[in-house]
């Protein structure tokens, strides 16, 4: 009998689903600290558009990102049904202004599509792939060439 190698297993990835602008993202898990119902920020005077202002979380200032403004879309008004998560972004701790969370998805490497390119865009550079999910598509945000700019509010 011959035995033949086993094809190598494709890398599996976890990511938390996301709405935001009305459209449906996803953040590798490894990058989320915490998801915390929306509360009221402390406004920073002259402070970019997608910068909602800064939230105290167990003694540390965190700045709060609108994240559909930074992604392009409409300024979302937050409710109570609002949701903040908060990242760690290389060495920043910073929280993303989201409609809503939905799961956790893990799906293997080999099914994240490339993310067609268009006009340079510093939104669309941040979008690193597509999974197609039944019939939507989920975009993976990557954090860091989102915000690559992001100045620490917390000081």
């Amino acid at each position: 009998m011959s035995q033949q190698p086993e094809a190598p297993q494709a890398k599996q990835l976890e990511f938390v689903t996301l709405v935001a602008g009305g459209q449906n993202f996803c953040v590798e898990i490894t990058q989320i600290r915490e998801i915390r119902r929306w509360t009221p920020v402390t406004i920073l005077p002259h402070s970019p558009f997608h910068v909602l202002g800064v939230i105290n979380l167990r003694g540390a200032v965190i700045p709060i990102i609108d994240l559909a403004v930074k992604l392009g879309f409409e300024k979302i008004q937050p409710t109570e049904r609002h949701v903040i998560i908060i990242t760690a972004i290389e060495d920043r701790i910073v929280g993303l202004l989201v409609e809503s969370v939905s799961e956790i998805l893990g799906v293997s490497a080999d099914m994240v599509r490339e993310t067609p390119r268009g006009p340079e865009d510093p939104a669309t550079r941040a979008i690193q792939g597509i999974i197609p999910v039944d019939d939507d598509m989920t975009k993976i945000i990557n954090l860091s060439a989102l915000m690559p700019s992001l100045d620490p509010v917390a000081a």
